[in-house]
């Protein structure tokens, strides 16, 4: 199999930000006098917006959201992150208009992860603010392959989680796992983690 470009998924896949996610949100449900592994077990599985509908039915959404994005943003300045083994070297050894980051999270907080970790940044990056859906919808991985002027089944995603795989199979491309013990259903190939994915994916590039 050979592509021509190469679709990152960002948390879970390059960068491992679980336990940033898990105090993000123990923070946010401190605020509203929450349990925090409850709510935490809630938004591991839905949308913010789902989330709050399901634990806090009676606040505000968009107050919700605006203190999600608050602790968020404060995680991206004083949180420990680091990316998952092999990153650095196999972003750094693709061409630089080869590869995208197609993310369910804001531009502004993945180049400040990825500065912090010294991850290279590509030249596009596909964000929750350019898309009107978001994963499982395939739009987002179609708005990356229209950017790149890439025929969807001349790209290959890297994702970790279902929604994902889901996005890129519904856009027609081709889907590998990384970082989990199992495939999700759906993906084309399976990797245990993306040191090990990393030289397939490199091989899978054609030189145009």
């Amino acid at each position: 199999m050979t592509s021509t470009f190469i679709l990152f998924d960002v948390d879970g896949t390059l960068m491992d930000a679980v336990e940033n996610q898990r105090r993000v949100w123990h923070a946010w449900a401190a605020r509203h006098g929450l349990d925090g592994d409850e709510v935490y077990a809630v938004a591991l599985r839905t949308r913010p917006v789902e989330t709050f509908a399901a634990v806090a039915p009676d606040a505000d959404p968009d107050e919700c959201l605006a203190l999600l994005h608050a602790l968020e943003d404060e995680d991206v300045r004083t949180g420990t992150y680091s990316a998952f083994d092999g990153a650095a070297e196999l972003l750094n050894a693709l061409p630089a208009d080869r590869w995208a980051l197609v993310t369910s999270n804001y531009e502004h907080r993945v180049r400040g992860r990825f500065e912090r970790t010294g991850l290279p940044l590509p030249e596009l990056i596909v964000d929750a603010a350019c898309v009107r859906e978001g994963k499982p919808s395939p739009v987002p991985y179609l708005t990356a392959a229209e950017k790149l002027g890439a025929d969807p089944a001349d790209c290959l995603v890297i994702e970790d989680a279902p929604s994902g795989v889901r996005s890129g199979r519904a856009a027609g491309m081709t889907v590998w796992t990384v970082n989990t013990p199992t495939a999700a259903e759906g993906s084309h190939r399976h990797f245990a983690t993306l040191a090990e994915a990393a030289p397939e994916i490199l091989a899978s590039v054609r030189t145009r």
